[in-house]
């Protein structure tokens, strides 16, 4: 038996058939750019039709993303059964049996999170702009994708989460409403008037403009402290995290200047520290004349 004439056979008729077949390949290399030209304008047309409709941005973001996606399958399959006759989608997903399995288990995180991803987009909570925390991260939502979300934090350092973890976990959105409502504990001196320290810390919040008149601002003697009665102190202001820091300086800084106008004080720490018994004390004399001669030996 030849097995170099076998093997030129072979060969032969391999190059025989991708000849044959080049036509077929260049009708489905044009189908690709094709394709790639209809994706662009369906994009745009979605991202028109989007816009017109007042759509949030990270829908419009995941319509762009599927029509992307679908016009791509759609070409690719297209172009495959151009290029290799016979070529059918089910005979494909035949044809990849247990290994459709092993590529399921490879890339379980991978579409999870693009699942997680869709959900998270169709949410009516949660919008590009929005402070959010999550898992201790704290900070604004800048971008949302199919696998992931960009949040900054405050400290300006950008923190990338996959969506897994803002589906399966709890999210605080700090900006839901424009307005939210925070508080600040205000200790005064047990020996302090509690009603005249309550007209103090009352006239302060209303000297305020900055916190949300139309709101009420509760005030409520809420414990008996280690060294001071504490009063816990509720009002309204802007649900952004710097305008909240701000408004809690102003409030502070207007009920410490009211208090101390009114006499009121505010008692540092103080720790009492009880014995069982009473300590003995005692009183040590010292020699004069020997302390003396002690230093002159020296």
């Amino acid at each position: 038996m030849d097995y170099l004439s076998t093997i030129r056979e072979q060969a032969m008729g391999m190059w025989e058939g991708f000849i044959k077949l080049l036509p077929n390949l260049a009708i489905a290399l044009l189908i690709i750019i094709v394709t790639s030209v209809v994706v662009k304008i369906a994009v745009k047309i979605a991202n028109s039709a989007t816009e017109k409709a007042n759509m949030r941005e990270d829908l419009r973001q995941l319509v762009a993303t599927l029509v992307k996606v679908l016009v791509w399958i759609f070409g690719l399959m297209i172009a495959a059964a151009v290029a290799i006759p016979g070529f059918t989608p089910a005979g494909m997903i035949a044809g990849l049996g247990i290994g459709a399995l092993a590529i399921g288990f490879a890339f379980q995180d991978t579409f999870e999170n693009f699942l997680a991803g869709v959900l998270v987009m169709l949410r009516e909570k949660m919008q590009i702009g929005d402070v959010i925390e999550v898992e201790g991260i704290t900070g604004k939502v800048e971008r949302i994708t199919l696998r992931e979300t960009y949040i900054r934090q405050l400290s300006n350092e950008l923190t990338v989460l996959p969506n897994s973890m803002l589906f399966k976990n709890p999210v605080k959105i700090f900006t839901d409403e424009d307005i939210r409502r925070t508080e600040v504990v205000v200790g005064v001196s047990y020996d302090a008037d509690l009603p005249e320290a309550k007209d103090a810390i009352q006239k302060a919040m209303d000297g305020l403009d900055i916190i949300k008149k139309d709101k009420p601002v509760d005030i409520f003697a809420e414990e008996f402290g280690g060294s001071s009665i504490n009063f816990l102190v509720r009002f309204w202001s802007e649900s952004r995290p710097r305008d909240l820091r701000e408004t809690k300086s102003q409030v502070i800084f207007a009920i410490k200047k009211e208090l101390d106008a009114a006499g009121v004080g505010i008692p540092f720490p103080i720790q009492t520290t009880l014995f069982p018994e009473a300590l003995r004390v005692e009183q040590k004399s010292v020699d004069r004349f020997s302390t003396e001669d002690s230093a002159s030996n020296v």
